[in-house]
């Protein structure tokens, strides 16, 4: 839902960059991979060491890769499948080490299991959110809906941490993790119905 509305003001806002490192001869593959190391360094060393607003600070630094990259790709005219295969697997990587991190956290120096047992719920729904439109795309359906998509996933986890980090109440964390658990069920429902939509109607379509 936020890409729909946000994607013309950072394609706009982001593109500079990416015209400047085509010129520095950088490759789209290079910014994808760099900034999901970056991500999960933010993840995986800043989180469980309970640097929960600097290390926001460092995951923001590189979460825009995902949009440099692609226009990137647009404007090299990149229209492979290999980029988008890269992007999409590299994503998993990234959102792995951001829910892995703030759960490791709070089951050890953070001292709140709640918000660990949350922090994996999320991780596991928001894979299968992922992997559900990744089937149906395989098998030629379109399954790209749902109320909670990475961009607001990402963006509700980050503010978040990042203001716990600045000393907010830990229980904003938790009611953000347990709001993103139900949203993301509601979106493997919809996904789910969507796809079952299209493979009945194409059933009918075959038996007229």
């Amino acid at each position: 839902m936020l890409n729909k509305y946000t994607r013309a003001f950072f394609t706009a806002l982001f593109t500079p960059l990416a015209s400047w490192l085509i010129r520095c001869r950088v490759s789209p593959d290079a910014v994808t991979i760099i900034g999901t190391l970056g991500v999960m360094a933010g993840g995986l060393v800043f989180y469980p060491m309970g640097q929960l607003f600097w290390g926001t600070m460092f995951v923001v630094l590189f979460i825009f890769s995902d949009v440099v990259d692609g226009i990137m790709a647009r404007q090299q005219e990149r229209k492979g499948k290999w980029g988008a295969f890269l992007d999409s697997t590299l994503d998993r990587f990234a959102d792995g080490a951001l829910f892995a991190g703030v759960s490791i956290w709070f089951f050890t120096g953070g001292d709140n299991d709640a918000i660990g047992i949350a922090a994996l719920i999320c991780l596991v729904l928001g894979m299968l959110v992922s992997y559900i439109r990744a089937k149906a795309e395989s098998l030629g359906f379109d399954a790209n809906v749902g109320l909670a998509e990475r961009a607001e996933r990402l963006v509700f986890l980050l503010t978040a941490t990042g203001l716990v980090g600045l000393g907010v109440p830990e229980v904003v964390l938790l009611v953000v993790l347990v709001l993103l658990c139900i949203a993301s069920c509601v979106t493997i429902v919809q996904r789910v119905g969507t796809v079952h939509r299209q493979a009945t109607a194409e059933v009918l379509g075959k038996d007229t």
